[in-house]
């Protein structure tokens, strides 16, 4: 057939050329300069700020944290909240800079134990744009990558947070927390993003059910069991003292917070500004939260007798969770269906753990934890993958967490002591641990 129409071939044409150029990958160029004349470099420039602004809305995510927690938790015990919060992002930040992020990207020769455990490394020093332009870094620059990845990182060690809330010593938890950003989160991440031994296998994990929040919702479980529950919580007989959190609308705009944010965690693991990807993974992660709420509020109605603001806000981030790992593969309305189990598991689980003495104050390990778990099995179930190696892939990093956590609370508590003393939990970690109280002008603080 005859094309008449040159426009066409033009524009086809210069589509192509694009293609091309953006195909050779940017080691081609010898100078940043030369790159940013060339046609590849307005799609570089989008998708590269694409990463930074998911970034920035998963940096929110950890002021969501902090209020959620905050408001969940009693009034006498806010500023000690706010305060491991404000350590964590500061803590998560440098130590995935001085080994996290090169030990859970390692090269061919930084294995120590191929596809297990990866060499870590401080960040680059200096901004050599050029040689971060490579063709492992074909949509943005290393620092993106870094930056993108380090706000994933001081994730696990929020989830932690919230559930010891309320009993841990501030320089206990500070100890705990570290070490497991530092070494063993970058462990199991180098597993399946770091192209180790479950990636190798086929294990998919798009944007973490497992890798963040499962691993961070069973070292949670870990911590918990060292340190054991909250003074007055549980009662002879089996019976189950609710500790009611002091503002549910904090804890409201902490989970409101996060499902903004967690545009960015989603939104973001596509890696670039595609189109169809951000778009399609933004309609899965809203469906599946909206899902989750929704059948966590009747649910935990019908369970519970009346309807638990607590239980709603815990199934919209259950249904996060859920589709994290999928987001990018799992069809529009299977979509729904994870976050609808989501919220469901959820609210079995916060009500199973408090049957067996596991005091989580904010749920952390239900949300994070079981419905991580959840999340990465659904992928083989409705995204195409293998669920066994989905099962096995989930249950390896959960295992390691779990066991990685416990021993490192285990020495912390040898060594330095968990628990705040009875008469400091009774009176409240702000004046205890802090001198300073939240509220100074209303109710005092042990109320």
């Amino acid at each position: 057939m005859k094309i008449k129409n040159t426009r066409f071939i033009t524009v086809s044409l210069g589509l192509l050329a694009f293609l091309g150029f953006a195909s050779i990958g940017f080691a081609e160029w010898e100078s940043m300069e030369q790159f940013q004349e060339s046609a590849a470099y307005p799609k570089f420039l989008i998708d590269n700020l694409w990463i930074l602004m998911a970034a920035a809305l998963v940096f929110v995510m950890h002021l969501g944290f902090a209020t959620l927690e905050s408001g969940l938790t009693q009034s006498k015990n806010t500023v000690n909240i706010l305060f491991k919060n404000v350590f964590i992002i500061c803590m998560g930040t440098l130590a995935y800079a001085l080994w996290g992020f090169n030990s859970m990207y390692p090269s061919d020769d930084t294995w120590i134990w191929d596809g297990v455990i990866g060499m870590g490394s401080l960040i680059p020093t200096t901004n050599d744009s050029v040689a971060n332009l490579t063709n492992d870094y074909a949509d943005y620059t290393l620092w993106s990558d870094f930056i993108f990845q380090a706000m994933f990182a001081a994730t696990a060690a929020t989830i932690v947070s919230g559930a010891v809330a309320e009993r841990i010593k501030l320089g206990s938890f500070m100890v705990g927390v570290t070490i497991i950003v530092l070494i063993g989160y970058p462990i199991t991440g180098s597993w399946e993003w770091g192209t180790g031994w479950l990636d190798r296998l086929g294990f998919a994990d798009f944007a973490g059910s497992s890798l963040v929040h499962a691993f961070g919702g069973f070292a949670a479980l870990a911590a918990v069991i060292v340190l054991g529950p909250r003074k007055g919580k549980y009662l002879e007989g089996g019976r189950v003292k609710p500790i009611l959190g002091h503002s549910m609308p904090l804890a409201t705009i902490g989970v409101f917070l996060l499902f903004l944010g967690w545009f960015g965690f989603n939104g973001g693991s596509v890696l670039s500004a595609d189109a169809v990807g951000v778009s399609y993974v933004f309609v899965t992660t809203a469906l599946a939260a909206c899902a989750g709420g929704l059948s966590s509020m009747f649910i935990s109605w019908i369970v519970l007798k009346k309807p638990d603001l607590t239980m709603a806000l815990n199934g919209i981030l259950a249904g996060l969770v859920g589709i994290t790992a999928g987001a990018d593969v799992i069809s529009v309305w299977s979509a729904v269906f994870v976050g609808l189990i989501a919220g469901i598991i959820v609210v079995f689980s916060i009500i199973f753990f408090d049957k067996i003495k596991i005091d989580d104050p904010v749920g952390a390990i239900s949300v994070h934890g079981i419905c991580g778990i959840w999340g990465t099995l659904a992928v083989g179930i409705f995204g195409g993958g293998s669920f066994i190696i989905q099962l096995l892939g989930t249950l390896s990093i959960s295992a390691f967490a779990f066991v990685f956590s416990l021993a490192t609370f285990s020495l912390v508590k040898a060594i330095f002591g968990l628990r705040v003393s009875e008469e400091e939990e009774y009176g409240g970690l702000d004046v205890g641990e802090h001198g300073q109280e939240a509220y100074p002008d209303f109710a005092p603080a042990s109320h």
